[in-house]
């Protein structure tokens, strides 16, 4: 449903998504910790049974991005057996855990156990899109699922501030205590209504809406809510998407009692449906060329850069600064998504983001300009690419899917990410071996300008649309013209 969102249904909504994608701000945490605990780690100071060695300490780093591979899989088990909400709590566990042990604990083996394990609650990110996605008005979507990269961002902020100003054991206190927190937290929120119409508990699923829409339970808001869930979840609404039929159908669809019919599994569904083959082949390619855009490489490559370009700042209030500078991106972008739409923001962000690549490959392959201009390019660059092409790739996830694939495609979407996560890492090295450092951003910036390209000419603007107007946009042409 489009329009204005009622105030007291914007404050319940935006709340209950800070709830959620608290998960987020979790990982940042666990990304974060490592970084100012390694001179702790590695010198005859340590507080561990033996100083790491450089090797350990790059598992370390390591470790989390194989739980989350794990970890992601699980998401698709869940989140259609237990809820949104319980598969939210179960995945803050291993964060609840890792502190503990760590907090408890000198030994290395130990340390890198519960590091790892917290990687299982990282894979967790496709849960908070879709419960994010499933509670949130379609006109204020967009905003509410990106907070889930805005809260990663003020986790590692958060860790970044705490390791400069706290003893190494009150750190370990607090994001334990924040973890409890997280759980406590969704225990005050409803389950999403589209699982319980799922669940077949159609009193709770209008008890859902009334609550995140703040109207009564008989109202005629939920009552036509409650039809858009069921019509998405009948399996004849992805018949007559793919057949010639009249459009009134839909109409005639809502009419008709859904007959009692086995629930299909999802990843047969997925084989069948034109619309979430063509929605997942979208999100798929928009995260693994969001990925390949290099960021994950900038930040590997962060401080080492900063070194050379400002020598005189200290290491930890330059990855203070550039959280920063992600967050300030993110938070813009969450109020923008909205209003220019995915499309747009995707195109314009790409570009840019070649363009910056172009910059910082010329100048660490040149130097043509003086260091300090390394780093206003890096700044520049990461404000850039998190204000759309690093956000937009999880909003499609979160709102392209029909509820019987949701779970599942969110998931394959968060492989990919840990996937190409991967790949990027493992390339970077041999290419700059081959090409040297500054011509390999050249590499990026082609792909930056692939993504542009994609972005602007085949993906499909999803503004303000519920699940079951997107899905037409997924269809091949003929069959949208004729639905439409």
């Amino acid at each position: 449903m489009s329009g204005k969102v009622k105030t007291s249904a914007l404050l319940v909504q935006t709340l209950a998504t800070f709830s959620i994608a608290y998960l987020t701000g979790l990982t940042g945490f666990i990304y974060a910790w490592p970084s100012y605990t390694y001179e702790t780690f590695t010198t005859n100071k340590t507080v561990l049974s033996a100083p790491l060695t450089p090797t350990q300490m790059s598992v370390l780093g390591s470790l989390t991005n194989i739980g989350g591979l794990i970890g992601t899989p699980l998401c698709a088990l869940v989140i259609d057996r237990i809820g949104r909400r319980y598969s939210a709590m179960l995945f803050g566990l291993p964060y609840v855990i890792c502190w503990a042990i760590i907090s408890m604990t000198t030994s290395i083996n130990l340390v890198m156990f519960a590091i790892g394990f917290a990687g299982l609650g990282a894979g967790g990110q496709a849960i908070s899109t879709v419960y994010i996605s499933e509670i949130s008005e379609d006109s204020i979507r967009g905003a509410l699922t990106s907070s889930t990269v805005s809260a990663y961002f003020i986790g590692l902020l958060l860790s970044y501030l705490l390791g400069g100003q706290l003893a190494y054991q009150h750190v370990l206190y607090v994001h334990l205590a924040m973890s409890v927190l997280y759980i406590l937290l969704l225990m005050l929120l409803k389950e999403s209504p589209v699982f319980l119409i799922q669940q077949g508990k159609e009193k709770e699923a209008a008890e859902s809406i009334a609550f995140y829409r703040r109207v009564g339970v008989e109202s005629k808001e939920v009552e036509i809510e409650i039809n858009k869930i069921k019509m998405q979840l009948d399996p004849r609404f992805e018949l007559m998407l793919q057949s010639n039929e009249d459009p009134n159908a839909v109409k005639h669809l809502l009419e008709k009692p859904m007959e009692n019919a086995k629930k299909e599994p999802s990843w047969k569904f997925l084989m069948k449906s034109e619309s979430s083959k063509g929605a997942l082949f979208a999100v798929l390619f928009c995260m693994g060329i969001n990925i390949l855009m290099g960021p994950i490489v900038l930040q590997v490559y962060a401080e080492p850069l900063f070194k050379e370009a400002v020598p005189t700042m200290h290491p930890n209030l330059c990855s203070i600064l550039l959280a920063v500078d992600y967050l300030a991106a993110a938070l813009v972008c969450a109020f923008v998504i909205d209003k220019f739409g995915r499309k747009s923001l995707m195109t314009v962000t790409s570009v840019a983001s070649g363009f910056f690549n172009i910059l910082l490959g010329s100048q660490l392959q040149f130097h043509w300009a003086p260091h300090w201009f390394t780093a206003f390019v890096i700044y520049a660059y990461s404000f850039v690419f998190n204000l759309g092409a690093a956000v937009v790739p999880f909003v499609l996830t979160a709102e392209v899917f029909l509820p019987e694939v949701r779970g599942i495609c969110s998931s394959l979407s968060m492989i990919c990410m840990w996937v190409m996560n991967f790949v990027t890492l493992i390339i970077f090295n041999p290419l700059v071996d081959q090409l040297g450092l500054g011509p390999t951003f050249y590499f990026f910036s082609i792909i930056c300008f692939i993504g542009g390209t994609y972005s602007h000419l085949w993906l499909p603007e999803t503004k303000g649309l519920s699940a079951d107007q997107i899905q037409p946009l997924f269809m091949k042409k003929k069959t949208r013209n004729t639905l439409g």
